[in-house]
């Protein structure tokens, strides 16, 4: 490809790309974009790479970065700040792009065996993985910082606080919590609400740690961890709580996701849900899809809403701790690298890569507000249990965390 062709295709692909502060270059030579000295560099390294961004800049990018056939000069941080602020405003993506990404979502849909199979594609990578670079009770949420200098495990049992808070746990209550991670909340809940808690999540890896820890912790009578689909879930409850579990629901199932919330909590319970959503209804990024989260679909807070309209549940609080995950995310990334070495000898190079650029752009779309964190907090209409302002929010907690350690793989 002569460099005069290259070179166009490059300011076609810059302009479509909103014309961010960066710098696109080829081994020719050709250049595009930014002039600036310092500013960040992509180097695509071969003509087909470049041909695949211009058709589908999603997949393209990603798989490019993850291969080493597109090279990073500069900050990688920087360089997807950059590309996401300028490209918030952007067109809609091209033909084969909508196509490839409703391909994807048909592939992945989130029927009972295809959320398993989703689960464990992304959760199911290995505990020690998650211990290089999570807090160390293994919560894969957002955290929630009273300040910016609190650190990552401060800011975890600050956000389980929060939640616990926002829907006012009373002991003796019986909570269900649907998707419940490595099974820091359901003990939190337990230990310092005085609830019993039962627990669903249909990843192996995960439930079998959480049963571990709450032996560990003697609190096994307490919270019952349940290796199965949120649809399954039966019996009455005063609270049902949800972090980080509905962007794997998929929208088109929130009709049945609604009945369940009904069948736990009636017209007398309450509930949160904590996750991940939009501004507008629009796929997640497609290359994200493919490799890291299959089935993902972060809904807008319409979307979500949708939930509660059937049975006539009241919406009573909404929070945006988008800027929260951003944070959240920073110290994930910063432990990451730390930890980039024992990865690759865990997988390899090329899986380093692509959870180092998952990372960071994940950082850099909820720093731009591509993506937004809600927490939703709902009630039957004969509920009484909640607080009459929010002054109980942001009360002060002294206490004194268990002493255990994540050992057990």
């Amino acid at each position: 490809m002569f460099s005069w062709l290259e070179g166009w295709l490059l300011r076609k692909l810059h302009a479509a790309a909103g014309s961010p502060g960066v710098r696109l270059a080829m081994p020719s030579g050709a250049q595009a974009g930014s002039a600036a000295a310092a500013a960040p560099s992509v180097v695509i390294r071969d003509a087909g790479t470049l041909a695949s961004l211009i058709l589908n800049p999603d997949i393209a990018f990603g798989e490019g970065y993850s291969d080493g056939r597109i090279e990073i000069h500069g900050d990688l941080l920087e360089l997807l700040d950059s590309i996401y602020c300028s490209s918030r405003d952007k067109h809609d993506p091209a033909w084969y792009s909508r196509l490839y990404s409703w391909w994807l979502q048909i592939m992945q849909r989130n029927t009972r065996r295809g959320s398993r199979h989703n689960i464990h594609r992304h959760y199911d990578l290995g505990n020690d993985f998650y211990k290089l670079w999570l807090d160390r009770q293994l919560l894969y949420t957002c955290a929630y910082f009273p300040s910016p200098e609190v650190s990552l495990e401060e800011a975890q049992v600050a956000k389980m606080d929060h939640v616990c808070r926002k829907v006012v746990l009373r002991p003796g209550e019986l909570v269900v919590e649907a998707g419940c991670g490595w099974g820091a909340l359901a003990l939190h809940m337990a230990r310092y609400s005085g609830v019993r808690v039962k627990a669903f999540n249909i990843s192996h890896e995960q439930i079998l740690y959480a049963r571990w820890r709450a032996r560990q912790e003697g609190l096994q009578d307490k919270v019952e961890f349940i290796e199965d689909d949120y649809r399954n879930i039966r019996g009455r409850f005063d609270a049902f709580m949800s972090v980080g579990m509905l962007e794997h629901v998929g929208v088109s199932n929130y009709r049945e996701f609604s009945r369940v919330v009904r069948r736990c909590v009636g017209d007398t319970g309450r509930g949160l849900l904590h996750f991940i959503g939009r501004n507008k209804g629009q796929p997640l990024n497609a290359w994200i899809r493919k490799r890291i989260f299959p089935g993902g679909n972060p809904p807008s807070l319409r979307e979500a809403i949708t939930i509660f309209e059937p049975w006539d549940f009241s919406v009573v609080d909404v929070e945006n701790l988008r800027l929260h995950y951003a944070s959240t995310l920073e110290h994930w990334l910063d432990r990451f690298e730390k930890s980039a070495q024992q990865v690759a000898n865990m997988f390899d190079e090329r899986f380093v890569r692509m959870w180092r650029l998952y990372l960071a752009g994940s950082i850099a779309a909820f720093r731009s507000g591509s993506m937004q964190l809600f927490q939703v907090v709902f009630s039957g209409n004969k509920c009484s249990s909640l607080p009459w302002t929010r002054a109980v929010l942001y009360q002060d907690l002294e206490r004194q965390e268990p002493e255990w350690s994540h050992a057990h793989g």
